[in-house]
């Protein structure tokens, strides 16, 4: 199982909304994230992305992780960090603080936006978020949920791996049961895709109305 982080996590407490979104691996973040960015117009910043780019040919992440395994295929990385936990925290050091640096640039760049041009909210989708504590990033924290069955099952299918390569790969994340625990809210993704969809409009409503409710009003004219 991940370790915790040595010190707890706390909120964000700054002007800008930034919804930490979280959950297990094959527990259906991603899709969660898309239906926020092209269904309510949420500008999504995904901690995978900025991952990949820190490994791309050419950076000096690249270079030290070419150095220590001789290849950058995902797959083949996977497959070594996953089976030994001392080469996946190696990993996570070196990723870590180059994924929170993007995070923190981008984040200023969309702050910077003028007043009326800004999002309610911008969303930070980060897999790992409880384990690398990065809950000082978020003013909230939500989960995508699903019974554990149904995340093995998703890992199994979608990977192509067997149950002991899917198990292995869940239980280097810390469980959904301590997760569900931290998280201010749960999207539940144990039904069909629409069930998600709707759950997902529920919960954008409710950031619409927040940010409705608590917007300056006009002064009566004279």
């Amino acid at each position: 199982m991940a370790e915790s982080p040595s010190w707890p996590g706390s909120r964000w407490q700054g002007p800008q909304r930034r919804i930490g979104l979280t959950g297990g691996i094959a527990t259906g973040k991603s899709t969660v994230g898309q239906l926020l960015q092209e269904h309510h117009g949420l500008p999504v910043l995904d901690a995978d992305l900025f991952a990949r780019q820190a490994l791309a040919p050419g950076t000096e992440g690249a270079r030290l992780v070419l150095e220590r395994y001789g290849t950058l295929d995902r797959p083949a990385l996977g497959h070594i960090v996953f089976g030994d936990s001392a080469e996946r925290h190696w990993l996570e050091q070196l990723v870590h603080p180059l994924v929170r640096q993007r995070f923190e640039q981008e984040l200023t760049t969309l702050a910077a936006q003028p007043v009326g041009a800004s999002p309610p909210a911008v969303v930070l989708m980060i897999p790992l978020l409880f384990e690398a504590g990065l809950e000082g990033l978020c003013s909230e924290v939500w989960l995508v949920d699903c019974d554990e069955h149904q995340q093995l099952a998703r890992l199994m299918a979608r990977n192509g791996l067997t149950q002991v390569e899917a198990q292995g790969r869940i239980n280097a994340q810390w469980p959904l049961g301590r997760k569900r625990l931290l998280a201010d809210r749960t999207i539940s993704n144990r039904g069909n895709p629409e069930e998600l969809k709707q759950a997902v409009a529920a919960a954008a409503e409710a950031v619409e109305g927040d940010t409705a409710a608590t917007a300056p009003q006009k002064a009566p004219s004279p």
